[in-house]
């Protein structure tokens, strides 16, 4: 089904639960409850004019027309009264066909813009992929399960060998995580297990080895079992 119309079929009752965008239900206005962000289809609704136009913020598109798929949005998180013009199409050519002084609309990388001519003016909301449901408590287990899995994306298992003497400064390196402390056939030496975020992972490998850490493996979290 269409991305736009899952909203309604969670908030109807049709299904108990539905992955779609952050925007689209909140311009559907759809009583639903957002269980998780799920981590992907991240992108941002911009407000955003031609590159000649006078307006440099928000706040300067006071009185003009904005075309926009968005008009829920755009008329609740537009910081001033804008005549607003619904369109279904492409939106970014508006300004340059004469049906709006600015738009606002989704922006991902934002060379759809650049290659209409336009700039932003500013973020009125970031999106991303996220589960719905219509009875949270019911959704729960569901949830429950998908957290797991984008948590374990979010992460990666390391493991590393060190001197029991190094631990203190191993374990400030991964806290707030608590790491598996393994003894080793060498008298004094430890296996250390620990999550830490997979953004940080190419920070910390430097750190880890200067603390005192050898023979470090980092392994994808989906991969343990």
């Amino acid at each position: 089904m269409r991305a736009a119309d899952v909203p309604e079929y969670v908030q109807d009752g049709v299904v108990d639960c539905g992955i779609t965008g952050i925007d689209l239900v909140r311009e559907r206005g759809a009583d639903v409850h957002e269980l998780l962000a799920l981590g992907f289809g991240s992108c941002r609704l911009e407000a955003a004019v031609p590159g000649e136009a006078p307006a440099q913020t928000l706040e300067d598109l006071a009185g003009a027309s904005v075309a926009t798929v968005y008009p829920r949005l755009a008329r609740e998180l537009l910081p001033v009264e804008v005549t607003l013009v619904d369109v279904t199409g492409s939106v970014e050519i508006a300004p340059r066909l004469g049906l709006a002084d600015a738009i606002v609309d989704l922006v991902s990388s934002g060379n759809t813009l650049r290659t209409n001519g336009l700039r932003s003016l500013g973020v009125l909301l970031e999106s991303e992929a996220v589960l719905v449901g219509g009875d949270a408590e019911r959704a729960a287990p569901f949830a429950a399960m998908l957290r797991a899995v984008v948590e374990a994306r979010r992460h990666r298992y390391v493991m590393l060998n060190a001197p029991e003497s190094s631990l203190p400064a191993i374990a400030e390196l991964v806290a707030p995580r608590v790491p598996s402390v393994l003894p080793l056939a060498e008298p004094g030496m430890v296996a250390v297990h620990a999550l830490v975020p997979a953004a940080d992972v190419w920070r910390l490998l430097p750190e880890l080895e200067t603390a005192g850490g050898s023979s470090i493996l980092i392994v994808p979290v989906e991969r343990m079992s």
